[in-house]
């Protein structure tokens, strides 16, 4: 079984191009269907000797331990994916998640800033030190471009086209996409590489990188989020804004300014419409100048006459 999952993480790594993120989430799903085999069924040599009897006991106990639907469909969601590849390899002859079903997973709305949030947090890091200069670089170009924190670290200096002002972003899967950036971004970006010091004995990944942290090296999405929350407190937004925040904010103004939704599905790297559409929500604002603008019958700033016989 050990062997099994080793091979399907290298399938996933070569074949595949998952990131070590992915990685290490499957890792972590394997590891605790294995430890719940230990603790109650016993060890388990071969994918062949799981049925799925016994995965859905591994489910149940999930739900038992009130685990997050979205954690247990992604568990679910790796299972699945495993046997696929162990019927490929001749381990199994059928899929035992195949017939699994996935728990309802209910889509919350995205937590997103407005655009004078925004204008704060961006201008919040100081402007007359490098490491100020640095995160609004960061934030800027989290914002302007829609980027995945992920996709944020892994950016090289020659992955911006200064001629052109766009960057190229390889997203999940090392799907390579371009994305267009703004004035603002660009400006920082300019004014984050004049004081950016590599370290001189620094891996060639590292030396190429476009956000350092203080020792010269590839800042790390971890680093990314300890930085935010240093200006979450700073400027007293909410503390439950991430990184991810400003990717959610940037599909959110787009769509509120009228941008085509296949258009902000091309922006972010989304494979599916799907998984775009859930930024459809605009404000009420917005919904009322469309409803004024748009029909027949609407009449901007119109309030009826009160009937004051009636009222009597």
């Amino acid at each position: 079984m050990y062997g099994a999952i080793d091979g399907f993480l290298r399938y996933l790594k070569i074949e595949r191009n998952a990131s070590e993120l992915t990685l290490k989430s499957y890792g972590e799903d394997f590891g605790s269907l294995l430890d719940y085999f230990r603790d109650r069924v016993g060890d388990v040599a071969e994918p062949s000797q799981v049925h799925i009897a016994q995965l859905r006991g591994y489910i149940a106990y999930l739900h038992e331990c009130d685990y997050a639907r979205t954690t247990i469909a992604r568990r679910l969601a790796s299972l699945r994916s495993f046997f696929r590849y162990c019927q490929r390899e001749g381990l199994v002859t059928a899929n035992p998640a195949k017939a699994l079903r996935t728990p309802r997973i209910g889509r919350k709305l995205p937590h997103f800033l407005t655009a004078d949030q925004i204008t704060t947090l961006l201008e919040s890091p100081p402007a007359n030190q490098a490491e100020g200069l640095r995160d609004r670089a960061i934030l800027e170009t989290l914002y302007s471009a829609g980027l995945r924190v992920a996709e944020l670290v892994g950016l090289n200096v020659d992955h911006w086209d200064r001629d052109a002002n766009v960057i190229r972003v390889y997203g999940k899967g090392r799907k390579e996409r371009i994305a267009p950036i703004g004035r603002h971004a660009a400006k920082a970006l300019y004014r984050w590489l004049d004081v950016r010091s590599e370290a001189p004995d620094a891996d060639a990944k590292d030396r190429d990188a476009m956000f350092l942290n203080r020792f010269g090296t590839r800042l790390t999405t971890r680093s990314v989020g300890r930085m935010l929350e240093k200006y979450l407190l700073l400027t007293g937004l909410d503390k439950l804004t991430t990184p991810h925040t400003l990717r959610h904010s940037f599909a959110t103004h787009l769509l509120d300014g009228g941008a085509d939704l296949r258009a902000v599905q091309e922006l972010l790297g989304h494979k599916s419409l799907t998984t775009t559409q859930i930024y459809t929500h605009v404000s009420t604002k917005r919904l009322r100048e469309t409803y004024e603008h748009a029909h027949p019958h609407a009449v901007k700033n119109h309030r009826p006459k009160r009937d004051e016989s009636s009222a009597r």
